[in-house]
């Protein structure tokens, strides 16, 4: 048995490989461009496992990925493969709507042309899972419910709409063709090997840095956050037992500001690498022994990382808030998110502590000039 997955060396799509693969033996053909935010780092603990089979290519090439489908069979195709950042869907749109528009589209056709030609009990069996967004159904003021399944699209960047745009071809894919397609909107997810441009990474990093903490607005803008392995958890569900036609929102009932987000690592990164103990190399068990053996500084008198706190530009047509209603995925097929928003994120400034190799190998020089750009110097 095998599964094909599209956008596996990204954040989520690697993520979901690497517990696959932790869980079971089925063997993963992973698709990815490489583009800049796809990693194979993230997927170093595989090199040499049979398993895991890496061809890089892009969803559109339809050559390439019909070959694909005829060698391997696959049971099912799971398409992580986005442009996904809002902020550089505002600088540059071109590459979104040919990504997850036409690259979409171009998937479906491959796909579909290799599931008709199946066997009648493999075509059954067949499904064709599309990882999507809630931004796709707009923003909500402060007191209108969260986003439900039959909430109407309304993409407010050009990101979400081109994310609209690509559940749009997966239904009608569906509704037209009998392609067997299941569909899941998440919330905003967050965790290990998440690309430094994203606002929990980017936090964490430019906090160690010495580097300004840059908050748009005034922070206030509401997102729902969803641990990364809660996420791959809710599609592993939803590929097992999900209704062929159906969407499921995917959330993980953690409604924060932008800016307690950002506290709350300020204050995790405080306890964990204080910054006057950091730069003496040592961890927090031993900052008390430190102080008293150098005359250092107490530790409530130490600059905190609150401080680095700069409030920059808000970004046009920012959503104001965001917030998933994930009943229908616990009440249907009995998932609901393993961790609460204190456990995970103290789980991932944990991880970016003892990975800053992989943090190392991330930041290119071309992404260094692409934040300089975006949040100024």
């Amino acid at each position: 048995m095998t599964i094909l997955v599209t956008g596996a060396a990204g954040f989520i799509g690697g993520n979901f490989v690497l517990d696959w693969l932790a869980g079971c033996d089925e063997v993963v053909i992973n698709v990815d461009k490489l583009t800049y935010a796809g990693n194979l780092d993230t997927l170093k603990a595989l090199e040499g496992d049979t398993r895991h089979i890496f061809v890089r290519a892009d969803i559109g090439d339809r050559e390439i990925i019909s070959k694909l489908l005829a060698e391997y069979q696959p049971r099912a195709v799971l398409n992580f493969a986005a442009e996904s950042h809002v902020d550089r869907s505002i600088t540059g749109p071109g590459e979104f709507i040919q990504t997850n528009v036409v690259g979409t589209f171009n998937l479906l056709e491959s796909v579909r042309g290799y599931w008709t030609e199946l066997a009648a009990e493999q075509k059954a069996a067949f499904r064709f899972l599309h990882v999507s967004t809630d931004e796709v159904y707009g923003t909500l003021a402060a007191d209108d419910p969260a986003f439900s399944e039959t909430k109407a699209f309304e993409p407010n960047s050009p990101y979400s709409a081109s994310k609209a745009a690509s559940d749009h071809l997966v239904r009608a894919w569906h509704h037209t063709y009998g392609l067997p397609v299941l569909t899941t909107n998440c919330s905003n997810n967050y965790g290990p090997y998440h690309f430094p441009e994203k606002l929990i990474p980017l936090v964490i990093l430019n906090a160690l840095a010495g580097k300004p903490l840059p908050i748009y607005g005034d922070g206030q803008q509401i997102r729902d956050w969803l641990y990364v392995k809660d996420h791959c958890s809710a599609i592993r569900r939803v590929l097992e037992a999900g209704q062929v036609g159906e969407t499921y929102n995917v959330g993980g009932w953690n409604e924060k500001a932008n800016l307690d987000v950002v506290h709350t690592i300020c204050d995790l990164l405080d306890e964990l690498a204080p910054i006057g103990s950091r730069e003496l190399g040592v961890g927090s068990e031993e900052r008390a022994v430190v102080s008293q053996q150098t005359g250092t500084t107490p530790q409530s008198l130490l600059p905190t990382y609150r401080s680095q706190i700069t409030y920059v530009t808000d970004r046009p047509g920012h959503d104001r808030r965001y917030a998933i209603d994930a009943r229908k995925l616990e009440r249907e097929l009995g998932w609901k998110p393993a961790e609460t928003f204190e456990s995970g994120i103290r789980k991932t400034v944990e991880w970016y502590l003892t990975n800053q190799d992989w943090v190392s190998n991330v930041t290119s020089g071309a992404y260094r000039e692409w934040l300089d750009q975006q949040y100024g110097k």
